[in-house]
């Protein structure tokens, strides 16, 4: 995990620097570190590891190409990481970041994990993915830890108050309950939520602000259902 986290931070800064290179011209702000992509790629080569250790196929498994699965509002969706085996969809995994500009994307990112899993129930549905079973999705979210992360937002209600838990609470606070509600509506079967603060990125060291959305249960769940579906066919 640390060594992911460590990945994280690096390729950001790599990716800070060299973006912009080839053209002369550069993105605004953070967006320089994020529009190579790849910053992620440590907890995905994490999760593969750890699906091949416990006797999940390699070829089964999916994180740089045929990454796409149909959607019933829209043709089609790339996944960070999926699970196929012998036809059958096993599970899928969305792995997200923010660091800084927390106003401005809290809600695309809630906007993104509600579309993307709606999109997917909906087309299972309708029959898109059989003959599989229910597959299993799961989300990682990691959050810069700084204090625009970490402070209490305020919430603007011109005509309708918000639900209580809203008020006064700071972005990651909101991604945790975003996260919870996710998982309680069946919406995912396994969420993540690590914080991460950017001045300890040589150590790689993180915090779980929540048990229940800790990486052992998010891995233990996964594990569980590709154990259970390569075992029982």
């Amino acid at each position: 995990m640390r060594k992911a986290v460590q990945h994280f931070w690096l390729t950001r800064a790599g990716q800070a620097r060299k973006q912009g290179v080839a053209t002369g011209h550069r993105d605004h702000g953070t967006r320089t570190a994020v529009t190579g992509g790849k910053q992620m790629d440590g907890f995905v080569t994490l999760i593969r590891d750890l699906l091949i250790e416990h006797g999940s196929p390699e070829p089964a498994i999916f994180s740089n190409k045929r990454i796409e699965l149909p959607g019933y509002f829209r043709a089609e969706k790339k996944w960070d990481l999926l699970i196929v085996l012998d036809g059958h969809l096993i599970a899928g995994i969305e792995f997200k970041s923010q660091v800084g500009s927390f106003g401005n994307n809290y809600n695309n990112r809630a906007e993104e994990s509600i579309g993307s899993a709606t999109d997917l129930w909906a087309a299972y549905r309708e029959g898109a993915f059989k003959p599989s079973a229910r597959p299993w999705l799961g989300y990682l979210m990691l959050l810069e830890e700084t204090k625009g992360s970490t402070t209490p937002v305020a919430v603007r209600e011109p005509h309708f108050n918000v639900f209580a838990e809203f008020k006064e609470a700071s972005y990651a606070k909101r991604y945790e309950i975003l996260l919870t509600k996710l998982l309680r509506d069946r919406l995912y079967d396994g969420a993540c939520l690590l914080l991460a603060q950017q001045s300890d990125s040589q150590k790689g060291l993180y915090s779980e602000p929540c048990e229940e959305l800790s990486f052992r249960h998010f891995a233990s769940s996964l594990l569980a259902k590709a154990i259970a579906s390569r075992t029982t066919g």
